[in-house]
């Protein structure tokens, strides 16, 4: 291969077609008011919450997808995290939280895709996995250190979620991500189509943080 028919891996390219929306996403007064040290615990609370639906959905898509024979290698029980947004709502919303959390109209818009495409469609899969789960692991990381210095949280009051005991080394495992999905046998178009799906699922993500910032901030 000549240096013109070079083209980026499909991890570059899925970062650059996702890098606009995932800009819009920190600049949503949630994160602003988060990072400024001025959302409420409550605030905090209810994001939690959301984000338990759509964990819920796309977690049981994982269990469907895991014998598929390209999206089954992206799944990974280590980053599961329903049970650690089940400890931290139980932490700050009560042992009866079930009861007390509902989705909003933009939650249910997100897991209604979520539904739609991942479930069958292994790059759909995959696309909303790469974009929570490394999200979780990147920028989730420094929420993690913005919410224990100004609201007091800590791992055992709220900031489970963040907290990967399996995955000693982030780097190392974001970059062996990547590489699977350098890896994926998918050509160029499918490749194009699963990182739009992407930029889509960061999106559907903004808009649960601009309805949570019209209720907080």
């Amino acid at each position: 291969m000549t240096s013109t028919d070079a083209r980026p891996g499909f991890a570059e390219l899925i970062k650059d077609v996702t890098s606009d929306a995932h800009r819009r996403a920190e600049r949503t007064s949630i994160i602003g008011a988060l990072a400024d040290g001025k959302l409420p615990v409550e605030g905090y609370t209810a994001m939690i919450a959301q984000h338990y639906f759509f964990y819920e959905a796309l977690e049981r898509a994982a269990e469907v997808m895991r014998a598929d024979p390209v999206a089954g290698v992206f799944v990974h029980d280590e980053l599961t995290r329903l049970p650690a947004l089940a400890k931290d709502l139980t932490a700050l919303a009560g042992p009866d939280w079930r009861d007390r959390i509902t989705p909003g109209e933009a939650t249910l818009r997100y897991c209604a895709r979520i539904h739609e495409v991942c479930f069958e469609w292994a790059g759909g899969f995959v696309a909303h996995h790469y974009t929570r789960y490394l999200g979780d692991l990147s920028g989730g990381q420094i929420l993690r250190a913005l919410l224990n210095r100004h609201l007091g949280l800590t791992e055992e009051t709220g900031l489970s979620f963040y907290v990967f005991p399996g995955i000693p080394k982030t780097p190392v495992f974001k970059a062996r991500y990547r590489q699977l999905l350098d890896d994926a046998p998918w050509d160029a178009a499918e490749q194009r189509r699963i990182a739009e799906e992407s930029r889509l699922a960061f999106e559907l993500n903004t808009a649960i943080f601009e309805e949570l910032g019209a209720r907080f901030c």
